[in-house]
């Protein structure tokens, strides 16, 4: 008997982009969506949808927040995605199949293909970033970090589902910059009172790192301007939190 799957979202200020999202999900058997204080539509667009709306301002970080809105699901799996990812056919015909027959324990992977600045790149590292999003409710969850938060599933067997879910990371450049920002000082503050530690030449170690490894070891120049870019990009955002983690190394920092 197939399984009952819980869709988990978390979202702010997400209107423009809900709608397709929730469409894309509109199959699955409950669909939650976890607002954190949303001064747009966000909350009616996803309650005219049918989805299940919930709201928690007091924000602690990504991780904590997914668990949560994973807390006010009920069914036995969820596909936690983001307002900005839409689920092809492809892959709801493949999840509704690991929903038929499911192996116990396991999670699923999926291929996400990400968006960036008018093309849905290939290489640089972004296709296929497989990410491990289907699982069982009353068995896993996310772990605590404030970004770059991922299941908490270390033993688990996981399979890789074929389809892709579509990610639109960057639309708008001044967008997505300031939303790196955003992610590079929250690392920054977690990694500090986690005691981690760099120094100056490290700084610009990871950075040549990120831009080497985008561009060269991922296949960045394969996807032309678009991986050229986004090799400028990723050195920006590694010399960002390197930079800022040093600063609260030394007491330099206010944003702690």
């Amino acid at each position: 008997m197939s399984r009952r799957l819980s869709v988990v979202m978390i979202a702010k200020d997400a209107a423009d982009l809900l709608p397709d999202c929730l469409a894309s999900v509109a199959w699955a058997d409950e669909i939650v969506l976890l607002d954190s204080g949303s001064r747009d539509d966000t909350p009616g667009i996803a309650s005219r949808a049918g989805a299940k709306v919930f709201s928690h301002t007091d924000w602690q970080g990504y991780g904590i927040q997914r668990q949560i809105a994973q807390r006010y699901a009920s069914g036995d799996y969820i596909l936690m995605i983001d307002t900005d990812e839409r689920v092809t056919p492809e892959l709801a015909e493949q999840l509704r199949q690991a929903l038929a027959a499911p192996q116990p324990g396991a999670v699923y992977s999926i291929a996400r293909r990400n968006y960036f600045l008018g093309r849905f790149m290939r290489h640089s590292g972004w296709y296929p970033d497989r990410v491990t999003r289907l699982y069982e409710r009353e068995r896993y969850q996310y772990n605590d970090n404030r970004v770059h938060e991922s299941l908490d599933a270390p033993q688990a067997q996981t399979i890789a589902l074929s389809g892709d879910l579509l990610h639109l990371t960057c639309r708008d450049f001044a967008s997505f910059q300031c939303k790196q920002l955003n992610y590079a000082t929250a690392w920054a503050q977690e990694r500090h009172q986690r005691g981690k530690k760099t120094s100056l030449p490290g700084i610009f170690a990871h950075t040549l790192g990120a831009f080497t490894k985008t561009l060269l070891l991922r296949g960045g120049v394969l996807d032309g301007k678009q991986g050229w870019l986004l090799a400028v990009v990723n050195a920006q955002y590694t010399f960002n939190k390197y930079t800022e983690l040093w600063a609260l190394n030394h007491g330099y920092s206010e944003k702690e």
